[in-house]
C-alpha cells in the first residue's frame, strides 16, 4: 500500500521560514517524480514544485521560483520544500504527489499518488 504522508506544516508569519516534509512508504521515491502542489480555499490545486528522481532537475512555479526548494532524500524515501520568503498568497494546504513521468509532474491529472496534506497559514 503507497502513502504519502506530509509533516511541517503551521503558522509562520510573512516573510518567515518552513521546511516541509513529505515521508513515503510502498514507493521507492527514486523511481519517481516527486512534487508539491497546493490548495487554497476556494481555488483549484495548482503546481508548486517538482524534482526528478536523481534530483538533478527541479521545476517550480513561478509563483515561488527564489522563494521556495525542493529536495529529495532516497535513502530516507523522503521529499522536502524549503519554504522561504513566504508570503500571505502562499496560504495554503499542501500536498505531496508522486508521478511515473517527469513530463507530466506538474498536472494534477497526472499524479499517481497523493499524500492527505499539510495545512501552511501565512500571517500578515
Amino acid at each position: 500500500q503507497v502513502q504519502l504522508v506530509e509533516s511541517g506544516g503551521g503558522l509562520v508569519q510573512t516573510g518567515g521560514s518552513l521546511r516541509l516534509s513529505c515521508a513515503a512508504s510502498g514507493i521507492n521515491v527514486n523511481t519517481y517524480a516527486m512534487a508539491w502542489f497546493r490548495q487554497a480555499p476556494g481555488k483549484q490545486r495548482e503546481f508548486v514544485a517538482a524534482i526528478t528522481g536523481t534530483a538533478i532537475t527541479t521545476s517550480y512555479a513561478d509563483s515561488v521560483k527564489g522563494r521556495f526548494t525542493a529536495s529529495r532524500d532516497n535513502a530516507k524515501n523522503m521529499v522536502y520544500l524549503q519554504m522561504n520568503s513566504v508570503k500571505p498568497e502562499d496560504t495554503a494546504v499542501y500536498y505531496c504527489g508522486a508521478d511515473r513521468r517527469w513530463g507530466t509532474v506538474s498536472r494534477v491529472d497526472a499524479i499517481d499518488y497523493w499524500g492527505k496534506g499539510t495545512l501552511v497559514t501565512v500571517s500578515s
